[in-house]
């Protein structure tokens, strides 16, 4: 295994001291060469319009995308990283559309809106998780094939799919690396393209 944070715009830096502490030893990705040998990659939080740009601008959209669908790359999308994993039905900035999900972007509120919340978490030792969630996008819809690791209220807010994970909170704002370790025990090769599977669900 062979882990990579993208690093063009965002909260790279703390993603990447969240999977040191983890014991691994990251890849900062800001150009293409940067993906050659990665297994999985995080897409932090940040702003998704501008990071959409960057990765445009650098080579890396299509073929993050690419590498994913050919069960060669696991994902793991915080915030405006899980925003660009989420179906592309032509809203603005485009996305990925490997994740059968319908993300709203800051969905609960400004920044003065932001809050932190201890809530349980499916697959941890620990049973929960200290959820800091800073201009979050909800998942509105969640379909038939994720497993919903975590909710906030009636909210799915941690979920798990073929070859990825994705959180609309910022698990690298806390000392705890649960979630990056179980990101690290996702299997790329089970992703596949998400036009194969129909638009149901929650």
């Amino acid at each position: 295994m062979k882990i990579g944070v993208l690093a063009l715009q965002g909260s790279s830096e703390p993603h990447l001291q969240s999977l040191r502490n983890a014991g691994e030893t990251p890849v900062a990705v800001r150009q293409l060469p940067h993906l050659d040998g990665l297994t999985h990659l995080v897409i932090p939080g940040g702003e998704s319009t501008t990071l959409w740009h960057l990765m445009n601008l650098f080579g890396l959209w299509d073929e993050i995308r690419e590498r994913h669908q050919a069960g060669r790359l696991a994902l793991f999308g915080t915030c405006a990283g899980a925003i660009l994993m989420g179906r592309d039905d032509g809203q603005y900035p485009p996305r990925w559309g490997v994740m059968d999900a319908d993300v709203a972007r800051n969905d609960y509120g400004r920044q003065s809106d932001s809050f932190t919340a201890n809530l349980p978490l499916t697959g941890l030792d620990g049973g929960s998780f200290r959820c800091v969630f800073i201009r979050a996008p909800r998942f509105v819809r969640v379909g038939d094939e994720l497993e919903v690791l975590a909710w906030n209220e009636q909210d799915p807010v941690l979920v798990r799919g073929p070859g990825f994970l994705a959180a609309t909170f910022h698990p690298e704002l806390t000392d705890d690396p649960s979630i990056h370790r179980l990101f690290m025990e996702v299997d790329p090769s089970l992703a596949h393209r998400l036009d194969s599977l129909p638009v149901t669900g929650r």
